[in-house]
């Protein structure tokens, strides 16, 4: 397995201490980890869907 290098891991300042995600810049893409095991592998998305998913995030899309 190749190892990959990260931009800036962040998290959002509203996440408190536990069920968090880290995002950071993996090229083009975004990627994206969980805290609690930041060695466990990360998901990785084009940075276009990533926008995409932000925006939808932030009207509130996601609940039913």
């Amino acid at each position: 397995m190749t190892a990959v290098t990260i931009d800036g891991w962040r998290k959002s300042s509203h996440s408190g201490t536990h069920n968090c995600i880290e995002v950071g810049r993996l090229g083009h893409n975004a990627a994206v980890r969980d805290t609690k095991d930041r060695d466990g592998g990360l998901l990785s998305f084009a940075s276009e869907r990533w926008s995409d998913f932000l925006a939808a995030v932030k009207v509130d899309k996601f609940n039913a």
